[in-house]
């Protein structure tokens, strides 16, 4: 928690520092990447660099995380930064990387706020900052831990095939022939690409195979500089560089209630895991499976899919197109409403998709008196606040 002496300061000042603190992450970004430009070639995402989103995601994260030392000072922080704890894990970063970050985002504030940072609005902010590094390298080194201390590994394509008609799958094998490991279906890994101007970019894909099986599959949409780089030049015999699994969101395979998996676009994909994982282990649990695509030509493993969902009993599938209907199970448009659909009481949710699709679809939820604990969700790239309405 805040010490006495820093909370007042840190109350006073943050409707001033979040008044600045997209500025003060684009002039900490400019200041990190001049001193460091290796973490923008190999290490930051740099399509959102581009767009501005990291800036706007650090800006939230710092802004949050302050906003629950004030409002709640007994509270343990892990939960709110076990997402991004999950995602560093998957980038490989270190301990060290932290007092970087400290000394650019200060002088960041310095340059940003001027006067106004006096030594105590410093140090009060400088408490701020280490209680969160400090949380965070906590969570990642027993992430890091969980995981051999192996965050990376060579892992060969055996296969590769087209779903929908701008996604490709990859099946994984590690070089080495043991087994590719075990995960929690909804998890991620990440993978780093050698790009023809010799950055390395690493980009997330979430496993798309049951767990247990011998190897891993991930489904890529071609929509950035690395998926298109893979869409163009991936083939099987080709060994990529592939993360340990990561990421906070995963199905509770020891719970027996009801589930709702909600997805749009390429999300479906940590739901086939999840689907996979039920069949495989005979599951009974009722589940509403709701897809959100804009055609049934978009919708990578639509077969597949509606197999796993028929391989449950008690479950359903129904499906969204934005190019209108096709069939008697799929409707036309957006997901807009529940209307017709069985949540049920008790319902555990899992979304992914993009953050609009799962705002949208978290409101729904909410409104049919899901408790907010009960919406899970996964983010890839920066998180904007799924969780503000």
């Amino acid at each position: 928690m805040l010490s006495p002496q820093a909370t007042p300061v840190v109350r006073a000042t943050l409707p001033v520092v979040g008044a600045h603190i997209e500025e003060i992450a684009r002039v900490f970004y400019r200041r990190l990447f001049a001193a460091h430009p290796e973490l923008l070639r190999d290490l930051f995402n740099r399509g959102n660099q581009h767009s501005g989103e990291q800036q706007k995601a650090l800006a939230g994260s710092i802004a949050t995380f302050a906003t629950l030392l004030l409002d709640q000072p007994d509270a343990r922080p892990d939960a709110v930064l076990a997402r991004i704890a999950h995602k560093h894990v998957s980038l490989g970063v270190t301990p060290a990387q932290y007092e970087v970050v400290h000394t650019h985002l200060f002088a960041a504030i310095g340059e940003v706020l001027g006067e106004a940072v006096t030594p105590g609005v410093a140090a009060a902010w400088d408490e701020v900052y280490w209680l969160m590094a400090h949380a965070l390298i906590a969570l990642e080194k027993d992430l890091y831990a969980r995981g051999g201390g192996e965050v990376w590994r060579p892992m060969e394509i055996t296969g590769r095939r087209d779903e929908g008609e701008d996604a490709v799958s990859f099946t994984l094998r590690r070089v080495d022939g043991e087994p590719a490991g075990s995960f929690r279906p909804g998890q991620y890994v990440s993978v780093r690409t050698a790009l023809p101007d010799g950055a390395h970019q690493i980009r997330q894909y979430s496993l798309a195979s049951a767990p247990g099986e011998k190897e891993w599959r991930i489904t890529v949409r071609r929509d950035g500089e690395v998926s298109g780089h893979l869409h163009g030049n991936a083939r099987a015999g080709h060994v990529l560089d592939v993360s340990m699994p990561c990421g906070d969101v995963g199905l509770d395979e020891g719970a027996d209630g009801p589930l709702l998996l909600a997805s749009a676009g390429i999300g479906v994909t940590p739901m086939l895991s999840m689907l996979g994982s039920l069949a495989a282990s005979g599951s009974g649990r009722p589940v509403l499976a709701l897809h959100a695509d804009r055609s049934p030509a978009h919708h990578a493993h639509r077969e597949e899919q509606a197999e796993l969902v028929d391989a449950l009993a008690g479950a359903e599938l129904v499906t969204w197109y934005e190019d209108g209907a096709d069939g008697a199970a799929a409707r036309a448009g957006r997901i807009e409403s529940l209307d017709g659909l069985d949540v049920r009481e008790g319902v555990s949710a899992y979304l992914c998709g993009p953050v609009g699709f799962m705002r949208r679809v978290r409101g729904l939820l909410l409104e049919r008196g899901v408790p907010a604990a009960d919406i899970h969700y996964e983010v890839f790239g920066p998180d904007l606040g799924l969780d503000v309405r």
